[in-house]
């Protein structure tokens, strides 16, 4: 597939970066930088999706009014193997992960720019339809009558949730009999974060077994936790590893499901390689989104749109993220836009 874009002409002539920010419903501040390269009279779009805030606002600070150099005449691929050598952060990054973020942000901003410039969509250049999408809201619950106020909005709502430590036997019960989790995200593979996952193999159990349908994600597998999960290992998932095809062979067992999160592979060109490697084998897929703010959270439906379609995307409208909820929200399933150029 990515032989199909590489060849796109690009014409880039400058940059602007934007930064956002948003209070989330998971209780920190998310802030993100939209990156936006323009040329012949377009403007691509791709945001920086990196978790450390200084190192987005020391990007915008020491490089907005200029300093990378991205003008010239290019295709999308040449313009990507020049990303190969140059240095996207003044300072080392807080975490290595967010390099792979930046490198996402500009190679996506460049292909919606040369998708753009060429008066094509991403579906018309790879030979795929666009399909309507479903979506799950994600949250982090202090009390499951959070899941009450998501289904005032949009009452068939389904839902990826990350269970902590609280999740006692009541807990769960509530949870579970409110019906509709999609997803539990166990967060067993972060490590020193605010969000790192427990790994008592008790909440394990009680969750396999009071959400006998649900995916069971990023589990950490130990000497107590991996007697409980073998068992189902056909409703695992992986997210946090997933950075391209190497890592999906690197997994301790076959997988069934994955979660994709574009921005963790960096390039357009792993992206690509990774989904075709598991159409190939038959492993599901479904999106996942990092709170995106702007374009990006378009770009994870537009590739959950045509990849996709029908499984537990992570992908619901940014305002779902907020930590308190609007009146009119977009619902499940989500229709594409019938015309519009670019990677939007």
């Amino acid at each position: 597939m990515y032989d199909r874009l590489a060849d796109l002409p690009l014409v880039v002539d400058g940059y602007d970066l934007e930064g956002a920010s948003l209070e989330t419903s998971s209780g920190f501040t998310r802030v993100s930088t939209t990156v936006t390269l323009s040329g012949d009279g377009e403007r691509g779009r791709g945001e920086d999706v990196g978790y450390g805030a200084d190192d987005q606002r020391r990007f915008r600070r020491t490089y907005g009014d200029g300093g990378l150099d991205f003008a010239g005449e290019y295709t999308f691929g040449s313009f990507a193997a020049r990303l190969d050598d140059r240095e996207l952060f003044p300072a080392p990054p807080e975490r290595a992960t967010d390099r792979h973020y930046r490198r996402w942000a500009v190679e996506s901003a460049a292909l919606d720019l040369a998708l753009r410039q060429a008066d094509t969509t991403l579906g018309d250049a790879l030979g795929r339809d666009r399909d309507s999408v479903r979506f799950v809201v994600s949250t982090r619950l202090e009390t499951p009558a959070r899941l009450d106020g998501v289904r005032e909005v949009h009452p068939g709502a389904e839902f990826k949730l990350d269970p902590t430590e609280e999740w006692d036997e009541p807990f769960v019960e509530a949870v579970a009999d409110r019906g509709g989790v999609q997803v539990l995200d166990l967060k067993g593979h972060y490590e020193g974060t605010d969000v790192d996952g427990p790994t008592d193999p008790a909440l394990y159990r009680r969750l396999v077994e009071a959400f006998p349908d649900a995916l069971l994600e990023d589990p950490a597998l130990t000497e107590t936790t991996e007697p409980v999960v073998e068992p189902v290992a056909d409703r695992v998932s992986w997210d946090a590893p997933i950075t391209g095809v190497d890592s999906v062979e690197a997994l301790p067992f076959d997988p069934e499901w994955l979660n994709i999160k574009p921005s963790r592979f960096g390039t357009v060109e792993s992206l690509l390689e990774t989904i075709a490697h598991c159409e190939a084998r038959d492993i599901a897929l479904y999106g996942g989104g990092q709170f995106e703010l702007g374009v990006g959270r378009g770009q994870i439906q537009t590739l959950a749109s045509l990849f996709y379609p029908d499984a537990p995307n992570d992908v619901a409208p940014g305002a779902y993220n907020a930590a308190s909820l609007g009146d009119d929200l977009p619902t499940s399933p989500l229709e594409p836009p019938t015309d519009r150029a670019g990677f939007r």
